[in-house]
């Protein structure tokens, strides 16, 4: 969603009920710093996959294999 988007749509509720746009003003910044650790988690796990798949494909690759191009 961009970002003009998500400011009218948080307008929209301010306007409809402070509080509750208050209280999701407050917490956005708690729950994103809570999901942090998770996030850096999933990039970790990816190049984990990433470098596993360079291992398993490198005898494949040094014999002239390459890749299907990504269409």
């Amino acid at each position: 969603m961009s970002s003009f988007a998500s400011f009218l749509l948080w307008c929209l509720l301010f306007v409809l009920c402070w509080p509750l746009a208050l209280l999701a003003l407050i917490a956005y910044p708690i729950v994103w710093v809570l999901l942090l650790p998770f996030r850096l988690l999933g990039v970790v796990v990816t190049g984990v996959f990433r470098f596993l798949q360079a291992v398993i494909t490198l005898p494949a690759r040094l014999l002239g294999w390459r890749p299907p191009a990504a269409a």
